[in-house]
């Protein structure tokens, strides 16, 4: 999954990303609200953390400039301000969320995934099917009650595909997901990811269609 998060602060820049990498998300950073609106336009994001004391465009209007052009990408406001009136303007202009300034990185982890779930018509927190279970605080699956530790890469690859099951994913769509804007985006590299994963969930969990992409189906589902 990747993720922009729009915020001046350097310092919380650098702490909130560092926990986001950890927990398993592709991160790309805009300090300012013209390059947020623009990354956001641009870019496939899965969610987006926004802060609302921008330079150069505030948070609202960059929020309601998505909206205006039809960017439905899930919204978590970040703000120190606490009147409820302008939280009310938020949801008013299209926020799917808010969190309010100090908080806990375990709690905006939270609402991100919970963000993604039901983007993905998950009503279960949960990521498993009836052979994998996929946990994301410890970044291992489970198949068939056998445990496999993954790479952060494994791990995303594997999450975007079991939330999007059943679905055509081209190799340069996973790439979108997967990497970060300062990663080179090699989708070749996609087929290795393929391989690694093939060999510890079994080749028959992620199918292949010719000159298109992958699925990825659980058999016994």
């Amino acid at each position: 999954m990747r993720l922009l998060v729009v915020e001046d602060d350097p310092e919380l820049v650098a702490y909130v990303r560092s926990d986001l990498v950890k927990a398993g998300f592709a991160v790309d950073v805009a300090d300012n609200g013209i390059d947020a609106e623009h990354l956001g336009d641009t870019e496939p994001y899965d969610a987006v953390v926004l802060d609302l004391g921008l330079p150069q465009k505030p948070g609202m209007d960059v929020l309601h400039a998505w909206r205006s052009r039809g960017n439905r990408v899930p919204v978590i406001v970040l703000t120190a301000r606490d009147a409820w009136y302008e939280r009310v303007d938020g949801f008013k202009a299209g926020a799917d969320d808010y969190l309010g300034k100090p908080f806990h990185i375990e709690e905006l982890i939270a609402r991100i995934r919970a963000l993604i779930y039901r983007r993905h018509g998950r009503t279960s927190h949960r990521i498993e099917t009836p052979t994998l279970k996929l946990d994301e605080d410890v970044q291992q699956v489970e198949v068939n009650g056998e445990t496999h530790q993954l790479t952060g890469t494994e791990f995303r690859l594997l999450r975007y595909m079991m939330l999007n099951s059943g679905r055509i994913l081209s190799k340069t769509h996973l790439s979108e997901h997967v990497y970060d804007q300062e990663s080179e985006r090699d989708s070749n590299l996609i087929e290795v990811y393929i391989r690694r994963l093939r060999e510890k969930i079994g080749n028959q969990m992620i199918l292949t269609k010719r000159g298109q992409g992958y699925i990825f189906n659980d058999p016994n589902t």
